[in-house]
């Protein structure tokens, strides 16, 4: 099963012996959703490729509040994760598995190794750094120049193309938590935005009307 997987989502990316190396030695998981995957300090002993699911990266302040950075979906993984693994220094970000989610942990021993031994591998962690740098950019550019409203749509329908759902359970205090808001600003806007018909509010659920 998890050949089938990496050669469905891998195979196009790595060559045949790195996708074998990968299988050999990597380490399958199963997340449950909410499950944590990676927190603020951990020593990173290797990174993780996302086979199936979605997970939420954020980033905690001095007093402990959250905001959102990006999601990766499957076929990805996380540069700073990457980073801290071959720098041995600590993880800055908070991984969450938005959903129940598949992963196979890489050890870090290889990442060096893989990056001369395999030039699929090479681009592949230059391709996600860059990836991941302009979603960064993109988060940043969101922050500066979009309204709240905005960033609210913009975070719902980006949420539901990652889950590949147009149906989110979510409540309004976790929203506010991944947009470093209030829950009160959060419930005006989704009322908004429902008034708008972009959107259906129901209980703990939100339904995506217009993309």
């Amino acid at each position: 099963m998890i050949r089938e997987k990496l050669e469905s989502y891998y195979s196009f990316v790595f060559e045949k012996e790195l996708l074998d190396e990968i299988e050999q030695i990597g380490v399958y998981k199963k997340l449950r959703e909410n499950e944590l995957l990676v927190d603020l300090g951990d020593q990173m002993k290797g990174v993780p490729l996302l086979l199936e699911g979605a997970i939420k990266i954020v980033r905690e302040d001095k007093k402990g509040e959250e905001i959102l950075l990006y999601f990766l979906e499957r076929g990805d993984t996380c540069a700073s994760s990457f980073a801290s693994a071959i720098s041995n220094g600590k993880c800055g970000i908070r991984a969450i598995a938005e959903k129940e989610s598949e992963i196979i942990f890489l050890p870090k021993e290889k990442l060096d190794e893989w990056l001369v031994k395999y030039k699929s591998w090479r681009n592949f962690v230059i391709d996600s750094y860059n990836v991941r740098l302009s979603e960064m950019m993109e988060t940043i550019d969101t922050l500066a120049f979009m309204r709240m409203d905005e960033r609210l749509y913009k975070y719902l329908t980006d949420k539901a193309q990652i889950l590949r759902e147009t149906s989110l359970n979510t409540t309004h205090q976790d929203i506010a938590y991944d947009l470093h808001t209030s829950r009160v600003v959060v419930s005006r806007l989704l009322k908004q935005l429902e008034n708008e018909g972009k959107i259906k509010l129901l209980r703990n659920k939100i339904e995506i009307l217009e993309f």
